[in-house]
């Protein structure tokens, strides 16, 4: 997102930027959870599962954090074209336009 076009969606930018610190806490939040050891084997493999899963999240949320800090969220990262608001108002944490995910 241009630094035009990022200082005319400051508002949005700031709630996007919420939303993700929510699901960043989220994230934190599963992962103490699933790591807290209940002695139960038959339970590894989906912990596992679940673990990688909210790992995935949490990182995906920082990233996006990190490029909002930056001045680049809404870039795509392979392209450097916009990406449409209306995908990051679904995916938040988008690093690619739609056409570089193919």
């Amino acid at each position: 997102m241009s630094t035009e076009l990022q200082g005319r969606n400051s508002e949005w930018i700031e709630q996007a930027r919420v939303q993700l610190a929510d699901q960043l806490d989220t994230h934190r939040a599963q992962l103490t959870e699933l790591t807290a050891d209940t002695g139960d084997p038959r339970d590894a493999h989906t912990r596992a599962a679940l673990i990688v899963a909210a790992r995935r999240g949490y990182d995906q949320a920082v990233e996006a954090l990190n490029r909002i800090a930056a001045g680049r969220y809404g870039r795509c990262d392979k392209c450097g074209g916009d990406i449409p608001r209306e995908r990051l108002e679904i995916l938040p944490h988008a690093r690619y336009c739609v056409p570089c995910t193919a």
